[in-house]
């Protein structure tokens, strides 16, 4: 059951790094709110504090609709639907992906937003289904608790330690966010970023 969720757990992180970095404003606000609310005192960021970063919440959020993972169910007996028979033992991929981006469900929904999410209730447990990145109803993936904490505390803990800039002086408009084929998405290449250590929280000015 853990294996199952580690490629899409994983793969969500990566997203949203490469989201973040490709929009350099966004990240400046989402590490500046992370090191405020930890205040420079402790080692790691821990759940409590998580639960306060709206911002760094609606982030992930946005790359879970731009990228979400692949959504793949088996029918379990011949069924009908919209007047197309689907026979039992079908594999059945949701589009979540072209639900994301599409242009009446979402406003500049090519562009990555997340202050899209702040202060709107958009469940992605499979309530609202304009945002399904987990499936819905009860085929709905039963780990989504357990993915969404461990993907924001990694990432929580990553913008609070270190400074991240694309390497060798690469400029923004070279480094391309491209999808790889596969059942999950991931990114067409690794993505390679620099670090810079950061013992102290310090306040990233907008």
């Amino acid at each position: 059951m853990f294996l199952a969720g580690v490629d899409t757990t994983y793969k969500t992180i990566e997203w949203t790094m490469a989201q973040l970095v490709k929009n350099p404003r966004e990240l400046a606000k989402v590490q500046s709110e992370v090191r405020q609310i930890v205040g420079g005192t402790d080692e790691e960021v821990i759940e409590v504090d998580v639960e306060k970063m709206s911002l760094l919440h609606a982030a992930i959020r946005e790359g879970l609709r731009l990228t979400p993972t692949i959504i793949e169910r088996e029918t379990i007996q011949d069924t009908r639907l919209l007047g197309y028979h689907i026979p039992a033992k079908t594999r059945v991929l949701i589009n979540a992906w072209a639900i994301g981006r599409d242009a009446e469900l979402w406003e500049n929904a090519e562009e990555f937003r997340p202050e899209r999410f702040l202060g709107k209730a958009i469940d992605y447990t499979g309530k609202d289904t304009k945002f399904i990145p987990f499936g819905a109803g009860r085929r709905g993936c039963p780990g989504v608790g357990f993915a969404m904490r461990l993907v924001e505390l990694t990432l929580a803990n990553m913008m609070y330690h270190f400074d991240w800039e694309l390497p060798d002086g690469q400029d923004l408009e070279s480094f391309e966010v491209i999808e790889a084929d596969g059942l999950s998405l991931g990114l067409e290449s690794a993505l390679l970023l620099c670090v810079k250590p950061c013992k102290k929280a310090r306040t990233v000015v907008e």
